[in-house]
């Protein structure tokens, strides 16, 4: 992780104190001074300030159920951040692993630990995300088939990964997908002449959303090193 972000993550300082630090040279790194903030260092470096070494704080890991009109955001919007309802300390400190639009409700994945969430959100890895949609008009019969293949989204030239597609009844269905596109479910099924009416996440690689959570909970171990 970057350097600043490391002092952030093992001491109580801002960022911008932690910028100061560094650039007054009060931060070695394995026994260099380093006065530049973005350098890369990992917990096994021996990082000290003020000539007392420093280790970052344990990483967290947070399942959260999305309520609709939130957004997926560390500050409010034209609606209220989600991390309104999360009462943890340096909580400004967290992010989020894949965003929900704020009529889309269901599973967020909330950490502090970088290298975890881009497991998740990175293309290449074809980390798997389920949604539950609501539609305007009943699916087509080749609705299935067509998914399968990859879509044309408007305005893209490249067709979508191909996606699974299971029918629930005539206007609701679960559709997987391993890509994160702006407004990606909406616009595939645009394309098909559908309409989402709602949206609701339920799984992200290995971990589904709890039925019974109401909020929030830390994820299990299993599912930290799921991904």
């Amino acid at each position: 992780m970057r350097l600043d972000r490391f002092i952030c993550k093992s001491t109580s300082l801002t960022q911008p104190e932690a910028l100061t630090r560094i650039a007054s040279g009060r931060v070695i790194v394995n026994g260099d001074v380093v006065r530049n903030n973005a350098k890369q260092v990992h917990e096994n470096n021996l990082i000290t300030l003020d000539g007392a070494p420093i280790t970052p704080r344990a990483s967290r890991y947070i399942m959260f159920h999305k309520p609709v009109d939130t957004v997926c955001s560390n500050v409010d919007d034209a609606y209220p951040s989600l991390f309104n309802l999360i009462d943890i300390e340096r909580a400004g400190d967290l992010h989020i692993a894949g965003r929900l639009d704020a009529d889309t409700t269901g599973l967020v994945l909330i950490t502090d630990d970088g290298r975890w969430t881009f497991h998740i959100t990175s293309p290449k890895t074809l980390c798997e995300k389920t949604y539950r949609v609501g539609l305007r008009d009943p699916i087509a019969e080749d609705a299935v088939l067509r998914f399968s293949q990859g879509i044309q989204l408007q305005g893209e030239t490249a067709l979508t990964a191909p996606a699974k597609l299971e029918i629930i009844h005539a206007k609701e269905v679960l559709l997987t997908i391993t890509e994160g596109r702006f407004h990606q479910v909406k616009r595939m099924f645009a394309a098909t002449g559908n309409k989402v009416k709602s949206l609701h996440r339920e799984r992200i690689g290995a971990v589904n959303l709890d039925i019974d959570l109401a909020q929030w909970r830390y994820l299990t171990p299993s599912e930290v090193l799921s991904f």
